[in-house]
C-alpha cells in the first residue's frame, strides 16, 4: 500500500544486530544504489551482549557509514520499538535508555529521528499482544499501525 509504488527494498534480516548491519554495509550491500530515503530500525535485538551505550554507539555508526556511502540519501532513524508488557519491562527500559541516545543524532537536515511508541502503546503504557503477540514482534495490524503512522514522515521526506 505504502511502499510498492515507491520501488522500496527491504534490507533487514530477522534477528538482526548492529553489528550484522555494519558488517553488511561494510561489504557491500548498499553498494551501487542511491536511494532518496534509507529507514533504519535496529537495536532491540543487542540487548543480551551490550548497554544501551555501545547500542546507540554502533547506531550511530551505521547511519555515519550511511552518510559516507550514500551521501545523497537522507536518514530516517526509527526509535526501538517498546517491547514487554508494561513500562517496567527490564528489556523496554533498555531500549528507551538507547531511544535517548540515538535522538540526540538527527540534524535535521541529512538525518531524522521518529519515535512510534505512542502509536503502539495503551495509555497506560502497556503492550497489547493484539499488535504485538509476543511483546516485540508486530503482527499483520502492528505493521500496518508502523506504515500508517511512518507515512507523514516518509512523504515530507521524499518530498512526494
Amino acid at each position: 500500500q505504502y511502499y510498492g509504488r515507491r520501488n522500496a527494498v527491504n534490507l533487514a534480516i530477522s534477528g538482526d544486530r548492529t553489528e550484522h548491519v555494519l558488517w553488511r554495509l561494510e561489504n557491500g550491500n548498499i553498494d551501487g544504489i542511491s536511494p532518496k530515503l534509507a529507514v533504519l530500525m535496529i537495536g532491540t535485538n543487542n540487548h543480551n551482549s551490550s548497554p544501551h551505550e555501545v547500542t546507540a554507539r554502533d547506531i550511530r555508526l551505521i547511519v555515519g557509514k550511511l552518510r559516507t556511502k550514500l551521501p545523497k540519501t537522507k536518514v530516517l532513524v526509527l526509535a526501538i520499538f517498546p517491547r514487554g508488557a508494561n513500562p517496567q519491562d527490564p528489556l523496554r527500559k533498555l531500549n528507551d535508555a538507547t531511544n535517548r541516545l540515538v535522538s540526540e543524532m538527527a540534524d535535521g537536515q541529512r538525518v531524522f529521528y521518529l519515535d512510534l511508541a505512542d502509536c503502539f502503546l495503551e495509555d497506560d503504557g502497556n503492550l497489547p499482544k493484539a499488535i504485538m503477540p509476543d511483546l516485540l514482534h508486530p503482527n499483520e495490524k502492528g505493521y500496518a499501525i508502523w506504515a500508517e503512522a511512518m507515512e507523514p514522515t516518509v512523504k515530507r521526506l521524499l518530498d512526494d
